[in-house]
């Protein structure tokens, strides 16, 4: 297995690892990373996709969102949806030709996704590297809640008038 082949497998397992659970630490991650690879350069490419592909999340869910015909994020299984965010993520970021990132994207989905997520994968990278140049929709504005009117302050009360009568309250 290629040196980058286990730096991609290294990083599907650490977004699913982050994805079900979003406590854990950067540094914890950090530390399976290196306990997990098997040289220097697997931990070094494992660390530069996984903080790539965190750091540009938004931005590769959007272009995923966009080519996905009928599926939202939840709805896709963990595995799929991490392995479409790394593929996502080398396709927009990376030199690393369409076809490999395909190919490996396809691979991990065979390893680690269902019967159907090879062709899932595929399908959603292949319309990923159709549409990479359009630009994204804005994304939808939260419907901006008309400002109150300000009315100003209203003046204290007057005081009432003091009595000469000591005995009235």
């Amino acid at each position: 297995m290629s040196l980058r082949k286990q730096a991609r497998y290294l990083v599907v397992q650490m977004l699913y690892q982050i994805d079900l659970n979003p406590d854990v630490s950067i540094n914890e991650i950090r530390e399976m990373i290196e306990e997990h690879g098997r040289s220097k350069t697997v931990r070094t490419f494992a660390w530069e996709l996984f903080t790539g592909v965190m750091e540009f999340k938004p931005q590769l869910d959007e272009h995923i969102v966009r080519v996905a015909e009928n599926w939202t994020l939840k709805r896709m299984a963990v595995t799929d949806r991490n392995i479409l965010r790394l593929g996502t993520y080398e396709l927009l970021h990376t030199d690393t030709p369409p076809a490999v990132v395909i190919d490996e994207a396809v691979e991990l989905a065979r390893e680690f996704g269902s019967a159907h997520s090879s062709q899932f994968v595929n399908g959603i990278l292949d319309k990923v590297v159709q549409r990479k140049d359009e630009p994204l929709p804005p994304p939808p504005q939260a419907q901006e809640a008309q400002p109150e009117e300000v009315k100003p302050p209203e003046p204290p009360p007057k005081p009432k008038p003091r009595m000469n009568n000591p005995w009235a309250t």
